[in-house]
């Protein structure tokens, strides 16, 4: 089984929990995901199945997008409101303070991890130290907010909707947005709507990929994936020919000179069969070989081509609706 499925993560899960189960209805033990998200985060989770786990570190746009509710006048360990209440103010933060932020907290930042994370120093992740009372220091992270827009922002309670790069912590953005008007805040709920090219359009919850098991087995299952070409729908194709797809298959080094692309451009290929099929990522070399990023050794059948040669996705009919999910907040 490879392919990808987009989980609605709800509350209480770990990611690592959603592994798990997808681990148990896929059949397989190769799974892995887009974005660790904490147990009281909601939202968009991307499960790579079989092969289409090596294209996890290569997706071409790793940006997330959140929309997080936030409480000003409390700060807490955790930096998000199950955490212990360490500071309280009086202070009323007023609304003209939503601009002030939103210039203040968009584009190239540095951020420091929180202790409550899962980053390691020196071989061990931060929270278990956190948990034994022990705070280390830890180094600033270039991040990058591309947009930032307060939606709610009423009596020292606020939402916001953030976009930013892989790798935000959204509850230390609100700590440090706490510090900025002196108030101090706590992220009290956190939904992540886009991961990448996912949204919450594309998402099952679990009971429903469960549901599939019960009804119709790993089969069942399967239909329910997504192709590994939906990451880099986006990216043009390096073509090979047939001589050319064997010899790929075989670890020959390619001539791109010798290469039909759909367009030329300093930038990352999907690399096509003869046959449609995707058989990795690449890049034109400085000497002018196809430089091969990533390999995938996929098994999935011929894509039918559409109008302009592009591949046909399938269509999902049985996506839920966004209005549909429980989980997920409108406003």
């Amino acid at each position: 089984m490879n392919g990808i499925i987009c989980i609605y993560k709800e509350k209480g899960y770990t990611s690592f929990d959603v592994v798990a189960i997808m681990r148990k209805l896929c059949g397989t033990k190769k799974i892995g995901h887009g974005g660790t998200l904490d147990p009281m985060a909601e939202g968009v989770l991307p499960i790579f199945v079989g092969n289409a786990t090596k294209a996890v570190d290569y997706c071409p746009d790793t940006s997330k997008e959140y929309r997080a509710e936030m409480k000003f006048g409390v700060t807490t360990d955790t930096q998000d409101i199950t955490g212990e209440i360490i500071a309280t103010s009086d202070i009323q933060v007023g609304r003209n303070a939503q601009y002030i932020l939103e210039q203040k907290f968009k584009g190239e930042l540095m951020q420091t991890p929180p202790m409550y994370s899962a980053v390691q120093v020196n071989g061990q992740r931060l929270y278990d130290l956190a948990r034994q009372g022990i705070e280390v220091e830890r180094k600033a992270r270039p991040i990058t907010v591309s947009s930032i827009k307060f939606e709610e922002f009423d009596n020292n309670k606020a939402t916001v909707v953030i976009s930013c790069s892989r790798g935000t912590y959204i509850r230390t953005l609100i700590h440090d947005m706490g510090i900025e008007t002196g108030a101090g805040a706590v992220m009290t709920a956190l939904t992540r709507t886009r991961s990448g090219n996912f949204t919450v359009r594309d998402c099952y919850k679990l009971s429903e990929v469960k549901e599939a098991f019960e009804q119709g087995g790993l089969e069942a299952v399967e239909k329910l994936l997504m192709p590994i070409e939906w990451v880099y729908k986006g990216l043009p194709r390096a073509l090979l020919d047939e001589d050319q797809t064997r010899m790929f298959c075989n670890g020959v080094v390619l001539d791109a000179n010798r290469v039909a692309f759909e367009r030329e451009y300093d930038g990352v290929y999907r690399i096509v069969s003869d046959d449609g099929t995707l058989l990795g990522i690449g890049e034109v070399g400085e000497k002018s070989e196809l430089k091969v990023i990533q390999r995938f050794n996929t098994v999935q059948p011929k894509p039918k081509e559409a109008e302009g040669g592009e591949p046909d996705i399938p269509a999902h009919p049985n996506l839920r609706d966004i209005t549909e999910l429980k989980g997920v907040r409108l406003s």
